[in-house]
């Protein structure tokens, strides 16, 4: 009770509480979709940099090394382009066009007596790295989309096949072992011409529009764009 019979309430002044950016989100409905999308992205290609083979049956990766397997058909794959890598090891994304040298080392005796065949083609299958034998055979002739060529011989030890690609794009490589009367293919499908990067680049990039949207929901990024125009006008 003040002077003069003047009453006065005094009421509690506002408490400040910390903004939680989480909470804040789900009041900013036209932001989730952001939020939702660069995380995917980032599920996404976290899956696909995880992933250690193709299912296809041909080349496989195995603590970084590459066999190609088909029945008893098993050997050690690699590829080598020498006039631009020198002796680095590929499996099935190589990085240029040109030169390229591909190597298999059994590891069954039987493929040293066995007539080895090796057969390059353009991958217009449509299943691109999930291709098959039966997606080769659906193809019918093949001549057309042939580009490289070895006939079966029996090659002791090691085969070794030189191929120069003229462009990039993406192909099959078609193994075929023949004993007698028994045949076996193997299917790996391999790309030229990418870069050696893989997926990281957009990875990279994900996180950083992952950490441009948490700066703009805080209003960080707003207060030090205006610093920034303040110090630049003083500097004008």
């Amino acid at each position: 009770m003040g002077a003069g019979g003047a009453c006065r309430w005094w009421l509690p002044r506002a408490v400040a509480r910390p903004v939680n950016p989480v909470l804040s989100l789900s009041q900013r409905p036209g932001r989730r979709w952001l939020i939702v999308l660069i995380a995917g992205l980032l599920v996404g290609l976290s899956w696909v940099a995880a992933t250690p083979a193709y299912g296809h049956g041909g080349v496989v990766l195995d603590d970084d090394l590459c066999f190609i397997r088909s029945g008893y058909l098993i050997g050690h794959f690699k590829v080598h382009q020498p006039r631009t890598s020198g002796h680095v090891e590929y499996c099935e994304v190589l990085p240029d066009p040109g030169e390229t040298l591909f190597v298999m080392e059994y590891l069954h005796s039987r493929l040293s007596s066995a007539q080895i065949g090796f057969r390059i083609i353009r991958n217009v299958t449509g299943q691109a790295e999930y291709a098959n034998y039966a997606d080769v055979e659906a193809l019918g002739d093949l001549t057309d989309v042939t580009v490289f060529y070895h006939a079966p011989q029996a090659v002791p030890d090691v085969f070794a096949a030189l191929h120069t690609f003229d462009e990039a794009g993406d192909y099959l490589g078609i193994v075929t072992a023949s004993e007698g009367d028994e045949s076996h293919n193997a299917v790996f499908p391999f790309q030229v011409g990418y870069d050696r990067y893989g997926y990281w680049p957009l990875m990279v990039v994900a996180v950083l529009l992952v950490q441009l949207n948490y700066l703009w929901m805080t209003g960080r990024l707003t207060r030090f764009t205006r610093r920034w125009t303040a110090v630049k006008g003083d500097v004008d």
